[in-house]
């Protein structure tokens, strides 16, 4: 029985999408989720969600317990993961509001948990392959979905994780470009990792809110700035999910 697991990320930690929804504290070996994984349906599918930061938005990106969250949704019964995420845009063509269906990542934290292998048996290590780390059927769903939503998206990008919880300098946001990188986020990185790593599919969606620093001709990126765009768009990241949710059970 396949069982979609949702983290909702900044402005989507605890939406109000699922039917008949009920809390489940899990305890990992890794210690405590950011919340209870809560458990209900989306047009009849089992569904359980997971808030990133906390359903308050209370842990800061460094502190996240990205092992447990993961292990968490794995012991929920999670057979596929779909993640929400803010995202400050890299490029001019990815403006306030579009959606990005993220490909790869480049990983710029410094001082996380990013896998689940504290040690190796004798003889026996452990390197997961990362060169595509996002699910590509799920990614092919919402891309098709957005299509026929008539949303501005992206299908593609490289999303460029730092550790948080500062924004970049404009120093840090003019390299991350001239590395390819198309958007930023403080999360996506790690739990992509860890998703690979413990066997679920993955697959993200990123709503721009914002142009980091890099762009000199407006401010720098606020977490005001950030909420108000998300919480303009949040409807379309729901719907998204709705309508994709079914597919992927199929």
């Amino acid at each position: 029985m396949a069982v979609i697991g949702i983290i909702g990320g900044s402005g989507l930690d605890n939406p109000d999408i699922l039917s008949n929804p009920l809390d489940e504290k899990i305890t990992t070996e890794y210690g405590e989720p950011s919340s209870p994984v809560k458990h209900g349906t989306i047009n009849n599918v089992k569904v359980a969600l997971l808030a990133r930061h906390g359903r308050e938005h209370t842990i800061p990106p460094p502190q996240v317990n990205y092992r447990a969250n993961i292990a968490a949704l794995k012991a929920a019964g999670c057979t596929h993961i779909i993640a929400t995420t803010a995202v400050g845009s890299l490029r001019e063509e990815i403006r306030r509001g579009d959606l990005v269906i993220i490909d790869q990542f480049i990983d710029f934290t410094k001082q996380r948990k990013m896998t689940f292998h504290e040690s190796f048996e004798p003889h026996k290590p452990v390197h997961c392959p990362m060169a595509d780390p996002y699910d590509r059927r799920h990614r092919n769903l919402m891309i098709d979905e957005c299509r026929k939503l008539g949303y501005t998206f992206h299908d593609r990008g490289t999303v460029v994780t730092i550790e948080g919880p500062r924004f970049s300098t404009r120093a840090e946001s003019h390299m991350f470009r001239t590395l390819g990188a198309d958007i930023i986020n403080m999360s996506v990185a790690t739990e992509t990792a860890l998703a690979n790593e413990i066997g679920i599919p993955y697959a993200a969606v990123a709503m721009s809110t914002d142009y980091d620093c890099w762009r000199e001709d407006e401010e720098p990126v606020s977490w005001e700035a950030i909420l108000k765009v998300f919480n303009e768009n949040a409807v379309k990241v729901t719907t998204l999910l709705k309508n994709v949710i079914p597919l992927i059970k199929g």
